[in-house]
């Protein structure tokens, strides 16, 4: 799959294709739909494949920290794309001149000059250009115009409801795994790179690996049982907390998992943390004492929830 990166950088070669457009956080079996339509009108049309999203996400542009949690950051929903046979994603920076650019301009520039789309398949209530002043029937009148045709997306339902990112993120928010996982069709993880933390848990006797957040808050909070996906394709159990570490006052998100069984040095190795279990929400302790035998006490729940999983 190609990732190209800004309208600057696309080249002759990305013209002529079927597209999509939208955030694609989680990558969840309703994308899945979509990008089933997408694929299926490519090989019709014997075209590339291209998914168009923004970085940062819009809401994030307009929110700022304010912003709601992602369900997928963008180095895994790339790779979530690339699993799904996605050709190319072309990847657009939100910023000031593309939030004041015209749904014109946007239709000209992007689908007509810049990718030369013949089918786009988009959501009816699809909106974008200054203003949100594009929709749907504006996108259907310049495909007659200019000779592309539009398609909209299926609606994907579970347990009658329709399967979004804001359902999954609030299956997050309340601990709700097993749902969490219906909805986005595998278990939920976050990956990252293993950074360098205070150690402490390394002092208490529990050496962690401290997966970094940047600045995209993770929908969950608490302490999980996990299974470690290491770079060289390892899988480990584990235990994970996830949280602002109130016990050591602590003052931004971070993700600390700590592997059973061991023993080696993960800076600055990926790490796949795919959460399992839900064992307690996040607490403030009196003391490091407290902290350690709450610890210990959650690496015993989750070995007994693996134990009991085989």
């Amino acid at each position: 799959m190609e990732l190209i990166r800004g309208l600057h950088n696309l080249r002759d070669t990305h013209r002529d294709c079927v597209a999509t457009i939208g955030n694609f956080d989680g990558v969840h079996l309703g994308h899945r739909q979509v990008l089933g339509q997408l694929q299926r009108k490519a090989a019709e049309l014997q075209l590339p494949s291209v998914v168009i999203i923004f970085e940062p996400q819009p809401q994030e542009f307009f929110c700022g920290d304010k912003a709601l949690p992602r369900v997928t950051r963008f180095g895994e929903k790339v790779r979530l794309l690339e699993q799904q046979g996605v050709d190319r994603v072309v990847c657009l920076t939100f910023n000031e001149r593309l939030r004041a650019m015209t749904a014109e301009a946007f239709v000209q520039q992007l689908l007509l000059n810049g990718l030369a789309i013949k089918h786009l398949v988009v959501g009816d209530d699809f909106r974008f250009g200054c203003d949100r002043a594009g929709d749907y029937q504006m996108l259907c009148q310049s495909g007659v115009t200019h000779g592309f045709s539009v398609e909209n997306t299926a609606t994907f339902d579970v347990d009658g409801e329709r399967v979004s990112s804001t359902r999954i993120r609030k299956a997050l928010a309340d601990n709700q795994l097993a749902l969490s996982s219906r909805l986005l069709g595998r278990n939920y993880r976050v990956t990252g790179r293993v950074m360098h933390g205070q150690a402490l848990g390394r002092q208490l006797g529990v050496p962690t690996a401290n997966v970094r957040m940047h600045r995209f808050p993770c929908p969950l909070r608490g302490v999980y049982a996990i299974n470690a996906h290491l770079s060289d394709g390892k899988t480990l159990q584990g235990v994970c907390n996830v949280g602002m570490r109130p016990t050591v006052n602590g003052t931004k998100p971070v993700l600390e998992a700590h592997l059973f069984d061991f023993s080696g040095d993960l800076y600055g190795r990926l790490l796949s943390v795919e959460f399992k279990h839900f064992i307690r929400g996040e607490q403030k302790f009196d003391g490091l004492d407290a902290l350690k035998a709450q610890i210990f006490a959650d690496i015993d729940a989750a070995r007994a929830f693996f134990a009991g999983s085989q």
